[in-house]
């Protein structure tokens, strides 16, 4: 059987850090409910002139400078963050290979939002285990998302936490260590037109849109979707980590550590405590917010820095995103 691991992480997060004090000036809530209750103490927000590509491009850069990793080497670009990138219709995947001087590479984009980086570790171990060729696989998520957002459109508040940043993995054929084992996912359609920026695309295309559009993010039904969410998230979170899991030949008991998403508090403690995970075992984004799909990728590359990552280790990578899917990838740390 193929054996695909991942032989290097890095993160990049732009410099401005949006404090708790301001998101609460902006959007009218009171700063101890951005605290407590989002569980928000600031977020990273990109320059202007940053965009997806840009900050996909940074954590790149330090991935494979760090490991000393020729860019002619990469088989494959991926680029799985978020959906607002540079331009409306584009792909970044091509563009971030040219920047980096991956010359032999190819370009491939998933747009799987908020539960990209289970996915994309899924997609990409699928890749390199049924294509003998390919050897190298550079996956890197970006988001700006928080220019998505009005903060004084009380629909769209569970979004408060949106912030900035990217993430990038080199997963390899082969390679010997951090292997990814198994994944699993569940997706409820039901939701799917519950999140999005009504303006733009087909069904509203910007030229039928009078003075400034409907360009930000925003919720058809807010009550109607957290009912959905209420019933069901929790469960689904479950199912997939278990059946992640049980594809891996391993249970709960078995997660050293989990990488997640940033959600909001009480439901990040509650999903804790339905997989009997300990919260000292699962980091908690409380000074970057939610960045599309590159939080659990950023979780990790931050345990792993901080030696909070020992060999033999399970790694748990959980995320749920618009559409709605809930996602889990496994990944044992360390020497095969």
């Amino acid at each position: 059987m193929t054996r695909v691991g991942i032989a290097g992480i890095a993160s990049y997060l732009p410099d401005r850090w949006m404090t708790a004090a301001e998101v609460a000036t902006a959007s009218g809530i009171p700063e101890d409910i951005v605290l407590d209750k989002f569980g928000l103490r600031g977020k990273h927000i990109a320059a202007t002139d940053q965009h997806v590509s840009d900050l996909a491009v940074a954590a790149a850069e330090r991935l494979l400078d760090e490991h000393r990793v020729d860019p002619a080497s990469i088989d494959v670009v991926v680029y799985y963050g978020s959906q607002w990138k540079d331009y409306a219709i584009w792909q970044a995947a091509p563009w971030i290979a040219h920047r980096l001087g991956c010359v032999n590479a190819f370009g491939l984009e998933f747009d799987n939002v908020s539960h990209g980086t289970p996915m994309a570790l899924r997609l990409c171990r699928d890749y390199l285990a049924a294509e003998p060729e390919l050897h190298r696989v550079l996956a890197v998520a970006a988001s700006r998302e928080s220019y998505l957002l009005d903060y004084t459109n009380e629909r769209s508040r569970f979004m408060f936490n949106f912030g900035d940043g990217a993430a990038a993995a080199l997963i390899e054929r082969d390679h010997r260590a951090n292997e990814i084992l198994a994944s699993h996912a569940i997706t409820d359609g039901s939701l799917s037109l519950q999140v999005k920026v009504p303006s733009g695309g087909s069904v509203e295309p910007p030229w039928s849109v009078d003075g400034n559009g409907r360009y930000h993010l925003d919720v058809a039904d807010p009550a109607a979707m957290k009912e959905r969410l209420d019933a069901t998230s929790l469960d689904n979170f479950a199912a997939v980590s278990e059946g992640a899991l049980a594809k891996a030949g391993l249970t709960l008991a078995d997660v050293s550590l989990l990488a997640g998403i940033h959600m909001k508090r009480s439901m990040h403690d509650v999903v804790l405590e339905r997989l009997g995970i300990d919260p000292a075992r699962a980091p908690y984004l409380d000074d970057t917010g939610h960045m599309s799909g590159v939080d659990p990728l950023l979780a990790l590359d931050r345990a792993v820095r901080a030696g909070e990552v020992a060999d033999g280790d399970v790694v748990l990578l959980l995320a749920a995103g618009t559409g709605y899917t809930w996602a889990a990838t496994v990944v044992r740390w360390g020497p095969a």
